[in-house]
């Protein structure tokens, strides 16, 4: 098996970066839903809610500024906020969890509010601020603004399964469905359709990883990731049929980054498109309740 795709999302919801090669850190890839939008509350904001972040392309300078650029062509670039100098902080939460996130500058939220909404963009300027799912984590465990875990894994044969699988629901034609509805972290090619459902610690190049949970998945995949546009019921109905995983439609699988032996700080390692990818421990059985 190959690691052949690498993704990157610098803001939660918003368009992917595709690198060749991407550093690992403890709670993601580096860079990996760093920042993220929030309303009046403090809960995140995504393309559950509001279609069009999705369209807003991302990009990392090495100063570590963020620029986003709109279908439209209007541009940002904002500095990273921080506490250690002095930026306020929000009360923000993800999925029941609140912690802090740095406020970014004013100008940079007169040009969201113009451009999305009434949001605030913040920044995870302390990646240890907020824990894992205790229940499928170890103590310490930290991830960005993802969802709920640092990295998420597909493949390729679950990919085209599921759109067999599709096709076999539409006689009358459907569009095949592209990765990046999923919008992962790391993509393999080679196993067998749904194989990583069962894979306990895989290895991918010289790092190892803890398979931990399925992916629910979300109205999110109903969306065309190039346009915007919600494209209908699948692949929801499909996996609601034929692959709920946790009494949810499933499809991926989510990893926690271990720490290599002698390696100290934050930056575990890289992972590189067409790295190898071993299952080192297998045997995972998650609780089904498949329709039919």
């Amino acid at each position: 098996m190959q690691l052949t795709g690498l993704h990157v999302y610098p803001v939660k919801s918003m368009y992917r970066l595709s690198p060749e090669s991407a550093l690992v850190e403890p709670w993601g890839l580096a860079g990996d839903r760093r920042w993220m939008l929030a309303d009046a509350t403090g809960r995140f904001v995504s393309q559950r809610e509001n279609p069009a972040i999705g369209q807003v392309r991302t990009e990392l300078t090495a100063a570590g500024a963020l620029v986003l650029t709109t279908p439209g062509g209007s541009r940002a670039e904002i500095p990273a906020p921080s506490a250690a100098v002095g930026d306020q902080l929000a009360d923000v939460e993800v999925w029941g969890t609140r912690f802090h996130a740095a406020e970014a500058e004013k100008a940079a939220q007169l040009w969201i509010a113009e451009q999305l909404g009434d949001y605030r963009l913040v920044h995870l300027d302390d990646p240890r601020a907020r824990p894992v799912d205790p229940g499928f984590s170890s103590p310490g465990d930290t991830v960005s603004m993802a969802d709920g875990f640092p990295l998420l894994l597909t493949t390729t044969a679950s990919l085209a399964e599921l759109n067999t699988l599709i096709a076999e629901a539409h006689p009358d034609g459907h569009e095949t469905l592209p990765m990046e509805r999923f919008r992962p972290n790391v993509v393999v090619s080679g196993s067998d359709a749904w194989a990583e459902d069962g894979w306990r610690r895989i290895r991918i190049g010289g790092l190892t990883f803890r398979v931990v949970k399925p992916c629910g998945r979300c109205v999110v995949t109903t969306t065309d990731q190039e346009s915007g546009e919600r494209r209908g019921p699948e692949p929801l109905r499909t996996l609601a049929k034929h692959h709920r995983l946790l009494k949810k439609a499933a499809f991926g699988q989510n990893l926690i980054p271990e720490r290599p032996a002698g390696v100290e700080g934050d930056m575990l390692g890289t992972l590189r498109l067409g790295d190898e990818v071993e299952v080192l421990e297998d045997g995972m059985e998650w609780p089904s309740d498949r329709l039919v």
